[in-house]
């Protein structure tokens, strides 16, 4: 698929935001900054990237616990969810929702999930809502490897089948779901199988690489553009540190494994390349190196000077009044 030079500089920036913004997070939890449990995505920001790069603003994606990747690529501002994040009144959703719970709808993320395979049906309601009233928006459900075993997923894939809903499935499979293994949990060799199952197409991607993943996730949504219904897309990816903070994956992960996955790091990968073949100038690397740099700092600057939500919100927005 033909890419712009726009484009790979979106791809760059995207991919450094998520995995500065989540390398600040950690640090800052060590701080004693942050309120409850943060799931980060660092080694994952191919898959979040390379798809939310074929996304408009209108289109709709959900997420999973395992969120922050997401909401970055579809536009999510860093400082509201750092204050989110920090349990501040002028996060995304008022510092009520912490890490596993960020939304924008104005961005069209639906929000983060801590139950999982929870995204998976919203967004087909999502995508069921545009098709009925005739919008051209497509709707993307992250989730992972874990998520691909819950009865709500295959329900939610069969009838979007049925229905030819403009909607992707995209796995983000990172080999655990917290500490089991793929192969242990999964009956197939690729979870992208699964979609015969329900009369779509499905494919295994190379979640490491930007560029095969913004392939496949183009091919995908064009489908669902274009009326032809639902896209299984499985990518395999790996996030670095633990299934949250606090976890230790050396207790059920190979070192070499780890370090093998470190290699072929999606960021160090996709800016080698674009150096070396001339699809990126150094100078326009460089500036967008700072940029982020700066973004990640002014967001933590922000988030820490907001204020925490007055004891008069505890019960606001917790349930919906209906005249």
């Amino acid at each position: 698929m033909e890419i712009t030079p726009d484009t790979l500089r979106w791809l760059y920036r995207a991919m450094l935001t998520i995995r500065m913004f989540e390398e600040r997070v950690i640090a800052e939890v060590v701080r004693g900054k942050t309120f409850g449990s943060v799931h980060t995505s660092d080694g994952q920001e191919a898959v979040p990237a390379g798809v939310c790069a074929h996304l408009r603003r209108e289109d709709y994606i959900a997420s999973t616990h395992r969120g922050h990747g997401h909401c970055i690529s579809k536009g999510v501002e860093p400082r509201v969810m750092m204050a989110e994040i920090f349990g501040r009144a002028t996060g995304s959703c008022k510092g009520k929702g912490g890490s596993m719970h960020i939304a924008d709808f104005s961005r069209g993320m639906l929000g983060a999930n801590g139950v999982v395979g929870a995204s998976v049906p919203t967004a087909c309601g999502a995508a069921l809502t545009a098709k009925l009233r005739g919008e051209d928006r497509v709707s993307v459900a992250f989730f992972g490897d874990g998520a691909s075993n819950q009865g709500v997923v295959h329900e939610s894939m069969n009838l979007a089948s049925i229905w030819k809903l403009p909607v992707i499935f995209v796995c983000e499979n990172n080999l655990y779901a917290e500490s089991t293994p793929v192969e242990y949990s999964t009956s197939v060799a690729s979870i992208a199988e699964r979609a015969r199952g329900y009369s779509m197409p499905g494919r295994m991607v190379d979640g490491m690489d930007v560029l095969a993943v913004y392939d496949a996730a183009g091919w995908a949504v064009g489908r669902a553009r274009a009326g032809q219904g639902p896209t299984l897309l499985e990518c395999r990816t790996y996030r670095y540190h633990g299934h949250f903070y606090g976890d230790n994956p050396s207790l059920y992960r190979l070192k070499e494994e780890e370090e093998e996955y470190h290699r072929r790091d999606a960021i160090a990968s996709f800016k080698r390349r674009a150096l070396e073949q001339g699809m990126l100038p150094e100078c326009d690397v460089v500036a967008i190196e700072r940029e982020v740099a700066a973004t990640i700092e002014e967001a933590v600057a922000f988030a820490d000077a907001s204020p925490m939500p007055s004891a008069e919100e505890l019960l606001a927005d917790v349930y919906v009044s209906y005249p």
